[in-house]
């Protein structure tokens, strides 16, 4: 099956032009077209991890297999490669059971919707590059996928383009993530002066042995910043929220397991890199640590229930990246693995009491638990196993992060972890308690969506709940003994870490019910009385509105500054050549008129002057 694991992106890739071109009026044909290629790919993607487990295949002896796409004898060489180990293989298992679940639940939410086709279209086009992204075995070729994620994130956000806020949105996530690919370009290019290769394998060869660590050190710096714009990590994340504008089940894949997940999946690849540079780990650890705090601090204001859920994202990857930074891939990777399910399942329950009210302001919904059980229920079991509570999946993985924060003597980042765990909890049960609990308001009452909504959700509920399972410090032959660097990583069990995390966790979910669970004027009165920082939250710490000023008064500033050089000075001087030019050949055009007479006339002036000057001499002797 390894061999084949090139198949994987090809099955939704060709879907693509199929319903483009072939069944784009069939819209039921359309959407099984989708289905039926991601779970292709699925079945593919099960395969592949079981060959990579029972083979004993491994992060420091991957299979890989690649032919030339590019060659320049002796300058460059660019190869089209598939990079299997057991990243890749889990990644693939992860980014195809979202993808498939999605597929699935959007035929019930697109239902109706004049763009159908389009939107599956779209759908199994970002599967296809995604999946394409996790196989790549060097930077150029990730590189590839990696843009083609960013159109489709474009297309889909911006899918409903009559909106206004809906196709800045779109524009917004492409302008933002283009800033972070140039300066993952300029980092792979850098690597590749130095290591004259782009393969990952050949460079986690060559680069434990490589001496000037400094234009190292600048590489991989240079890297970082894409998965800081593709992952939405401080100061480039303010895509991240705005696209909320596309429909749901976009937000539930870019979410969990495509877009925001390839920022983690390259610095897991990427990972050896960074491994050797102490500076740019503490560098990566911190830029996550302080984006989970500030993330989690605006979603305590949030009233929308898609951006609560988006500031939890970027929270949650803040996590995952601060992670990386401490030294445990495996735990950030495990992680990306848990989060993916109950983040869809969050979006997915979401998307079900949009579709069943057609609003998403919390404070306008209340008492739906009883009109929607199944969505309800399922979206408490995804917040439970957000906020890390056992046995849930979100507690392991959660734990494994802190433990390993705490381990490596990262003692401020774990009590910033801490302290997160404790806001998740509070955000999520304070979004619960206001919108499925409570009295109705303004008079919205819910239903139950579909069977084609309410299947997938149930099955993401019981991943939420077993899928770390896997990865439990209990576990001898679990997760954390198979995707790793180096010498398995198994943190042992700290048994304090997890009871002071479960007991933030309860107090966050305690405090969200003294406040919201129940008829209270606090929350109000907190918010008048604390009016200067709640404004702040609500405005999200105003960093959308330094950017604008930024745009408008240094980079317009400077266009104007840089149009007036060029009219003034560079067109004036080449203008001034031209114009110098135009008016000499004016003037000596009359030299050249044409007529016989005139230049005979010339000629003949010019012999009385020639002569006159010769004779100078002589008339000048006899005058004196």
């Amino acid at each position: 099956m390894i061999k084949y694991a090139w198949l994987i992106p090809v099955f939704p890739a060709v879907a693509f032009p199929i319903i483009i071109f072939l069944t784009r009026k069939v819209r039921l044909l359309s959407a099984l077209v989708a289905i039926a290629a991601i779970a292709a790919s699925f079945v593919m993607a099960v395969g592949v991890l079981r060959e990579v487990f029972l083979l004993g295949v491994t992060m420091e002896k991957p299979v890989e297999y690649a032919a030339p796409w590019l060659q320049i004898p002796g300058l460059l060489k660019i190869e089209a490669g598939i990079l299997i180990d057991p990243l890749a293989a889990v990644m693939l298992l992860v980014v195809t059971l979202v993808a498939l679940l999605v597929e699935i639940y959007s035929v019930g939410y697109m239902h109706g919707d004049p763009g159908f086709s389009s939107f599956f279209s779209y759908l199994s086009l970002f599967s296809a590059s995604m999946l394409g992204l996790v196989l790549a075995n060097n930077y150029f070729m990730i590189f590839f996928f990696w843009e083609l994620v960013g159109l489709c994130s474009y297309l889909l956000i911006g899918f409903y383009y009559h909106k206004h806020s809906a196709a800045r949105a779109g524009l917004k996530a492409f302008v933002t993530n283009r800033v972070a690919d140039f300066g993952f370009m300029l980092g792979f290019f850098f690597l590749f002066a130095m290591f004259g290769t782009f393969n990952f394998r050949e460079l986690a060869e060559a680069i434990p042995g490589y001496q000037n660590t400094g234009f190292l050190a600048l590489a991989a710096a240079l890297v970082f910043i894409g998965p800081i714009g593709k992952s939405a990590q401080f100061p480039l994340h303010v895509w991240l929220p705005d696209a909320m504008e596309g429909p749901t089940p976009v937000s539930a894949l870019i979410h969990a397991a495509t877009m925001v997940a390839a920022g983690v999946y390259l610095l897991a690849r990427a990972f050896v890199l960074f491994a050797s540079l102490p500076g740019i780990m503490l560098l990566v650890a911190y830029v996550g640590g302080f984006t989970a705090l500030f993330s989690a601090t605006i979603a305590v204001a949030q009233r929308d229930i898609k951006r609560i859920l988006a500031y939890s994202t970027m929270s949650q990857l803040g996590y995952m990246v601060m992670a990386m930074g401490v030294g445990s891939m495996t735990a950030g990777m495990f992680h990306l693995m848990t989060h993916a399910f109950f983040k869809a399942l969050l979006f997915l329950g979401a998307g079900s009491v949009i579709h069943a009210l057609e609003e998403q302001d919390i404070f306008r919904m209340g008492g739906l638990y009883k009109d929607m059980k199944v969505t309800a229920s399922t979206f408490i079991i995804a917040a439970l196993a957000l906020a890390g509570l056992p046995p849930l999946a979100g507690f392991w993985s959660k734990d494994e992060i802190l433990a390993a924060a705490f381990d490596h003597g990262f003692t401020g980042l774990y009590i910033l972890g801490t302290l997160v765990a404790f806001l998740t909890a509070f955000y999520m049960f304070r979004l619960i308690f206001v919108a499925f609990f409570g009295n109705r308001r303004a008079g919205l009452h819910g239903h139950e969506s579909p069977l084609t909504m309410t299947i997938p959700l149930l099955i993401l509920a019981v991943l939420s709940v077993v899928a770390g399972f896997v990865g439990t410090p209990f576990a001898s032959h679990g997760f954390s003994t198979f995707v790793y660097y180096g010498e398995p990583h198994h943190v042992e069990p700290n048994y304090a870490v997890m009871l002071l995390s479960t007991l933030v966790a309860l107090a966050g979910i305690g405090l969200a019910w003294l406040l919201y669970g129940r008829p209270s004027d606090v929350p109000e009165k907190l918010a008048t009385r604390y009016r200067s920082i709640y404004t702040l939250l609500v405005n999200k710490f105003y960093i959308d509105e330094i950017y604008m000023w930024l745009f408008r008064r240094v980079v317009l500033g400077l266009s104007e500054a840089f149009n007036w050089h060029d009219r003034h000075v560079v067109d004036g001087i080449f203008d001034g050549v031209g114009d110098l030019t135009r008016i000499s050949g004016q003037k000596l055009r009359f030299l050249q008129t044409g007529n016989l007479q005139t230049y005979a006339l010339v000629i003949f002036t010019a012999v009385v002057i020639i002569a006159l000057w010769m004779a100078a001499p002589v008339l000048g002797g006899v005058i004196q």
